[in-house]
């Protein structure tokens, strides 16, 4: 059986030695764009209660509703 291709084989060394394992590393270090860094987001901080509320309902946080908006933050962070 043929080994699978990696496209990024430093990103692939690198996960690995993080401890990821085989899959995961490969998987990350396949994707399209890999070892490029990302656009930049806005901290939480300075994000309305209503967008933290929408980004905790999609990842799906638990009680949200009744979180204000520092504890929003906590929440999404810790997740």
């Amino acid at each position: 059986m043929e080994k699978p291709r990696i496209k990024n084989e430093d990103q692939y060394e690198a996960l690995r030695d993080k401890g990821y394992s085989k899959e995961k590393s490969a998987r990350i270090a396949n994707t399209p764009n890999s070892g490029e860094k990302g656009g930049k987001a806005k901290k939480y901080e300075d994000w309305t209660k209503e967008e933290l509320y929408s980004q905790a309902k999609n990842i799906g946080i638990d009680n949200r509703s009744k979180m204000n908006k520092e504890e929003l933050i906590k929440a999404l962070r810790n997740n």
